[in-house]
């Protein structure tokens, strides 16, 4: 088997159900088998559809295994019959579909496609979105319906060949319409749930922009694959360089407005940290306020970590395959330009090359300080211009001085020359001060002190001028040259202090979670990783600080100075107590329960008192009643108190029964026979007790995947409750409907309905909302209800009435709809 190749899936995505992968599925099965293909058809579901059945004639079907679980019937794909027939191509529809437990040798039928695949069978499938496990809870909100069949994006990504199936919402719902997805019944409940306009169009949305990313995917593998390096416009990408500064907001609306001119075009932010430490000059806080601005602006945010900016902005624009690139034009100075030479932008644009580089003007343009950049004390070009500028500054001051020769006195050319020296300083440090110092004392020497053309060395006046001169030069060198330092300190405090602020306020805010600690921290060191360790290793390149509760931070790659594991251990502390905050988190989750369970028993001795005394004290009265001899009761007379015992009697009976079972969901401990339920097999038993009440039509209901007394327990407390709030003169109402593969039953009533804000704790027990009669019992119905249903696989969910009122919608798998072998076989505590 080794030896065979892997088979080729196909997956035909759809939005819906009914946009017509199946019919497309077999449409291509039926083409390949016209051009020789070996090909069966391994599982269909056609859901009645004439069209679609149409398209199996001419196709082999493979038999489908019959399978027994918990009492009901299922028809499964044969897997051992599909690999003995070995065809070259198998259709297998329904990829998420969740196999019997028990049959067959995988609990997913993605399982089984796999095993085909591994047998070098070609598949041909298909899925909606709604089954994509990224997707799910999505879907979920949009549609209000939980799927709980799902398949891993990874497994559906791998596929050789991935084909939309798409149709616009109105289409679709003229389809339904035309009675060519569902049967004619439950169209108008489709229509008015699952089929909105709406859930269609986001559907639709989530389908197209997951299929651009697979695509987008395949792109940039294939472009690795073959080393092309170059950008292919095939999409907008445009990318922000974000330094922390106050321009930066600009930049990003800009970038997103050039962006928003193409469509589909994507913004991506991002910040490179120096890997020569914290850079600084950067505001944490401002990058913070940018990265929330790019994400509401539906971009993304980036930090990478290079040694020179302009190189690692541009790598990070070609890794990205980045079309434009934008940044702010500088904030130094046209002096401080000329003489440090070329900026970030000027190298950013000639290393481009193909990508278009957009130079955006802001209000701090052009208005940094005179001198350079604050991370280092001297740039390599200052280094190379001090010398020269000691040289050649003091010269072309010499040349201007002898033409004014006789304008200005001695005192006032010795002057000049030491501004010269301070300028030179200004430039180059110490080094090029002491050059320019010892230059401009020659020249001040042999051309302006009598005798002129000579140096005059014997003189000590001359010399002492001389020497001061040189000393006076030194010193100012040497000062400016301190003040460049100290700036460089201060600037790399500041930016370390501001980078603690941004860690501390978003830890007490509770927003920084570890994991994103420790990525600031990588970046902000230009480290390889970051992690929280026990034991420090003892490898050369890991520093290790403490960081609390035994832990340490471990840092790999380059090594710190001194300075910067200062800096790290006051990252460590942050990382430490957030550490202590998720210990402190997970220990509250732990005690919650405890007191909801002590605040439920509180409820129920309040509440029991009353409510169980009602019922035995009516029944006890006429029990006494009937054994007293001192009345002679008639025929009539005994028939009602031996009523009114019974009634009382019952009344306690399925109170008990109802503190019982919730006694059970709460300690996990209610076991379930799920099989397949007829809503005619229980509506009669649950309705028995219950008068004034509406049946709808549901003999064309499906039936259920449930427990069957169960089911009845759920439904009678839902239309108790539904009758209670019926004002006399009117009916409750129990109507159901099919559709998407689940059955919801509606229990209406017509009472006064409840506010928005009451929904959340209608289903608690031991209250009444809305009740104005406190002997109508605990308040355990609807809470019951909702716990057996979830136990069934099923919600329990309250919508308004049409015209006033409430309704409760019971929501439960088609019993043809197997459940997940873990969520059948837990007990109803697992929910």
């Amino acid at each position: 088997m080794s030896d065979v190749r892997p088979g080729r899936l196909k997956v035909y995505l759809g939005a819906a159900p009914g946009v017509g992968k199946t019919y497309r599925m077999l449409d291509e099965g039926r083409r390949r088998a016209s051009r020789g293909a070996d090909v069966v058809v391994g599982f269909a579901e056609c859901h009645g559809r004439p069209h679609t059945e149409a398209m199996l004639d001419g196709l082999e079907t493979v038999a489908r295994a019959s399978c027994s679980y918990r009492g009901g019937h299922f028809q499964e794909m044969d897997l051992a019959a599909v690999l003995a027939r070995r065809p070259q191509v198998a259709i297998v529809d329904e990829f998420a579909h969740t196999n019997v437990p028990g049959e067959g040798r995988n609990p997913k039928r993605w399982q089984d496609i796999e095993a085909l695949l591994d047998a070098g069978i070609d598949v041909i499938t298909a899925v909606n979105i709604q089954h994509l496990e990224s997707l799910n809870d999505v879907v979920e909100k949009i549609t209000g319906v939980p799927q709980h069949e799902t398949v891993p994006d990874e497994v559906v990504r791998r596929a050789w060949q991935i084909e939309l199936v798409d149709i616009p919402p109105e289409g679709l719902r003229r389809r339904m319409a035309h009675g060519n997805i569902y049967a004619p019944e439950k169209v108008d409940a489709a229509l008015a749930n699952y089929f909105r306009p709406g859930n269609l169009t986001a559907l639709r949305q989530l389908a197209l922009l997951w299929v651009a990313d697979r695509v987008d995917e395949a792109l940039q593998e294939y472009r690795s694959q073959h080393g092309i390096g170059g950008v292919w416009e095939t999409r907008e990408r445009v990318v922000v360089a974000l330094t922390g500064g106050p321009e930066g907001d600009t930049l990003v609306r800009r970038a997103a407005r050039i962006a928003d001119r193409s469509a589909g075009g994507d913004l991506l932010a991002v910040h490179v940290a120096r890997s020569d430490g914290l850079a600084a000059g950067v505001s944490h806080a401002s990058l913070a306020r940018q990265r929330r601005l790019v994400e509401d602006l539906g971009g993304s945010y980036h930090s990478v970590v290079g040694a020179d900016v302009a190189t690692a902005l541009v790598e990070f624009a070609r890794a990205e395959n980045a079309t434009q690139l934008v940044l702010g034009t500088s904030r130094r100075g046209r002096l401080a330009r000329f003489l440090t030479g070329p900026g970030t932008g000027e190298t950013v644009t000639e290393l481009s090359g193909d990508i278009d580089v957009h130079r955006v003007t802001h209000e701090r343009a052009g208005a940094g300080t005179l001198l350079p950049s604050r991370r280092r004390t001297l740039s390599t070009a200052r280094l190379i211009a001090g010398p020269v500028a000691g040289l050649v500054i003091p010269l072309l001051l010499t040349v201007v001085l002898a033409q004014l020769r006789g304008t200005l006195n001695l005192t006032s050319e010795a002057l000049l020359f030491l501004l010269a020296v301070v300028g030179v300083a200004c430039i180059g440090g110490v080094a090029s001060a002491v050059i320019a110092s010892v230059t401009a004392s020659l020249l001040l020497n042999y051309w302006f002190i009598p005798p002129i053309g000579a140096f005059t060395l014997d003189d000590p006046n001359a010399l002492l001028a001389l020497a001061v001169f040189a000393v006076v030069a030194a010193v100012v060198a040497a000062v400016v040259d301190r003040s460049l330092r100290l700036s460089r300190r201060s600037a790399r405090a500041t930016a370390e202090a501001e980078t603690m602020s941004s860690l501390a306020g978003s830890i007490v805010r509770g927003e920084a979670t570890i994991p994103a600690l420790l990525e600031r921290t990588r970046e902000t060191f230009g480290m390889e990783s970051a992690d929280l360790v026990d034991e420090p290793p003892g490898a050369p390149d890991v520093t290790a600080v403490p960081a609390g509760s035994g832990a340490h931070l471990a840092l790999r790659g380059r090594t710190l100075s001194s300075s910067e594991r200062r800096v790290l251990a006051a990252f460590a502390a942050h990382v430490g107590s957030a550490v202590e905050r998720a210990r402190l988190a997970e220990a509250a989750a732990e005690v919650e329960p405890v007191r909801a369970a002590d605040r439920l028993r509180t409820a129920l001795l309040r509440a029991v008192g009353h409510d169980l005394r009602t019922p035995l004290a009516a029944g006890w009265a006429a029990v006494t009643s009937l054994r007293s001899r001192d009345v002679d009761f008639s025929a009539e007379d005994r028939d009602e108190l031996l009523a009114t015992a019974d009634e009382s009697m019952a009344k306690l009976n399925r109170l008990v029964e109802n503190l019982l079972d919730l006694s059970r969901l709460e300690a996990g401990a209610l076991s379930l026979n799920m099989r397949a339920t007829s809503l005619e097999e229980v509506l009669p038993i649950a309705l028995a007790d219950v008068s004034g009440v509406d049946v709808a039509d549901v003999e064309a209901i499906p039936a259920v995947l449930a427990d069957p007394p169960l089911l009845e327990r759920v439904i009678a407390n839902l239309v108790g409750n539904a009758a209670r709030h019926t004002p006399p003169g009117k009916k409750a109402l129990v109507t159901a409907s099919a559709l998407a593969g689940r059955v919801e039953v509606r229990v209406v009533d017509r009472g006064p309905g409840l506010p928005a804000d009451g929904r959340d704790r209608l289903f608690e027990p031991f209250q009444r909302l809305g009740d104005t009669d406190n002997t109508t019992g605990l308040g355990l119905g609807l809470a019951l209800a909702r716990g057996l249903t979830e136990a069934m696989n099923g919600t329990l969910t309250p919508e308004d009435t049409p015209g006033g009122g409430l309704t409760m919608v019971v929501s439960l798998p088609f019993a043809t709809q197997t459940l997940n072998a873990v969520t059948t076989e837990r007990s109803a505590g697992g929910m």
